[in-house]
């Protein structure tokens, strides 16, 4: 008799995980009803989605604070002074994405957020250009793991289904943090005091604001869904088979796999998700670093400006939600996310073709505009629905996020002093940007499509169905009593998981 055929490593994690599985689901049965399902789902929604707009307040403040002397004491260094909160981003993205793995969501977040909370105070006892630029640093390294922790929430929390409306409820308050930050800038910048600028009160009021939120946050983001203490015990094991359907794991932090991070790295679909968006975040430098002066330039005060870019952020708010509930009822995203490209391109042609003085249509193109902003949290949604494995997905996310921030390094850079009033050649530039951004929507579907026909074929390699339903998709909850597949709790990567079904 020859010799069996040794069991490859991968074959052997199979084995021993799904063999535990087994026999955990013969030991307990774990009953779910759509009922359970909703309840849990309300639970759960009101507990983790009320605390990302404080980041999103620090970014949109300083646009808002340039107009109320900021950009006079950054002498003719604004550009680049927008740019220093991304670089801190980047420098700090590789640690960052070594933290989320290794360290509790609720010590990381709570610390993070104390932290860029004083970042923000410190620029207000900035008045030169080098003490801004280090804190605005500063406030980078600490917000560089802000957005990849909630996105793994939400992919751990969530079903698939269940994520764009999700992402968007907490995405969505870059809308309140722009209402706010403009309400603040009309209130606080009417203050005439003697030792203080005005922007420097909008700095330390937000600053204190954000510090005040970290012990809030210790308190209230549980580590994962089996410390949950706004779910009873027998809740906690519900909300766990809630979202098995996903395939993509149940723990928000885990041991490092570098084999898990090497394949994110070299993914084509990973890289395709950079470019995206890298050429969201670098259009978005027009509304978060320049907005507010280039209402100023069609010819409005910094007053009138503050109250204009209050109904920008509504416009945010309503794209966002009105994006992602698309995308919830299609069940798809890229088409949505392709069409939310016209209306940011017909904003950018008003702005560079009008004549001025037109200041009714100058301003119509600039809200058009902030459709750019349901694409982050659809490029997100996308990203956590497409990738598997704790290590794996944060680093992918932390790719998204050193994307954004090379995009907003590159962003303000195309706004020069010399360009003002109007910033021709940045508006130029950025049209091009978002019809790159077409093309690369178009791209990335095509590589879904094949990825999911290759794992049609390994399925029946592997004397399964070929065509798996994916129940993460569906809007109402189906009960069943026992997992009909062997890997949804485990943490495998997408590509070794033969029962992952890609989404477009």
């Amino acid at each position: 008799m020859s010799p069996s055929k040794p069991a490859t490593p991968t074959a052997d994690i199979h084995g021993k995980e799904n063999a535990a599985r087994d026999e955990k689901c013969e030991e307990e049965i774990i009953e779910l009803t759509d009922e359970d399902n909703r309840r849990i789902l309300r639970k759960i929604d009101l507990n983790l989605l009320s605390i990302y707009w404080l980041q999103i307040l620090d970014k949109t403040l300083l646009g808002n604070a340039a107009t109320y002397g900021l950009q006079t004491d950054a002498v003719h260094q604004y550009s680049s002074l927008g740019s220093m909160n991304a670089i801190g981003q980047l420098v700090w993205m590789p640690f960052s994405s070594y933290l989320i793995v290794r360290v509790p969501p609720r010590l990381l977040l709570s610390v993070i957020v104390t932290c860029w909370g004083i970042a923000l105070c410190g620029m207000a006892a900035s008045t030169n250009y080098a003490s801004l630029a280090a804190c605005r640093f500063l406030l980078g390294v600490f917000e560089a793991g802000c957005l990849p922790i909630f996105a793994v929430l939400t992919s751990v929390w969530y079903r698939r289904a269940e994520q764009p409306l999700r992402v968007a409820i907490w995405y969505g308050t870059n809308g309140l943090g722009t209402i706010m930050a403009s309400a603040f800038s009309y209130a606080f910048g009417r203050i005439n005091h003697p030792q203080l600028h005005p922007y420097q009160i909008i700095f330390l009021f937000c600053g204190l604001l954000t510090v005040i939120s970290g012990p809030f946050i210790y308190w209230h983001v549980p580590n994962h869904i089996g410390e949950a203490r706004f779910l009873s015990p027998q809740d906690r094991k519900r909300a766990v088979e809630r979202i098995r359907v996903n395939n993509t794991g149940t723990r928000t932090n885990d041991t490092f796999k570098w084999r898990q991070a090497l394949e994110g790295v070299f993914e084509p679909k990973s890289w395709l998700f950079f470019a995206m968006t890298l050429f969201v975040n670098v259009g978005a430098a027009v509304a978060n670093t320049f907005g507010p002066l280039i209402l100023n330039g069609i010819g409005f005060d910094k007053f009138e400006t503050s109250l204009l870019n209050m109904p920008f952020g509504g416009m945010q708010l309503l794209v966002i939600f009105f994006s992602s509930y698309l995308a919830y009822a299609c069940k798809i995203k890229s088409v949505i996310l392709a069409f939310l490209t016209l209306p940011v391109l017909a904003g950018l042609v008003i702005l560079y073709a009008l004549p001025r003085p037109n200041e009714p249509g100058l301003l119509v193109g600039y809200y058009l505009i902030a459709c750019l902003y349901g694409a982050n949290p659809l490029i997100v949604a996308w990203i956590s629905a497409n990738t598997g494995g704790s290590t794996k997905k944060s680093v992918v996310l932390g790719a998204y996020n050193a994307a954004s921030s090379i995009g907003n390094i590159i962003g303000p850079l195309l706004f020069k002093a010399s360009d003002a009033p109007l910033y021709r050649p940045g508006v130029r530039a950025c049209i091009g940007l978002f019809s790159a951004l077409t093309a690369s929507i178009g791209l990335q579907v095509f590589i879904i499509m094949l990825l999911n026909r290759n794992k049609r074929r390994q399925r029946a390699k592997n004397g399964k169905p070929a065509v798996f339903h994916d129940r993460s998709m569906d809007k109402h909850f189906k009960v069943e009593p026992c997992p009909a597949t062997s890997n949804e709790l485990h943490d495998f990567t997408d590509h070794e998981n033969d029962e992952f079904v890609y989404v477009y």
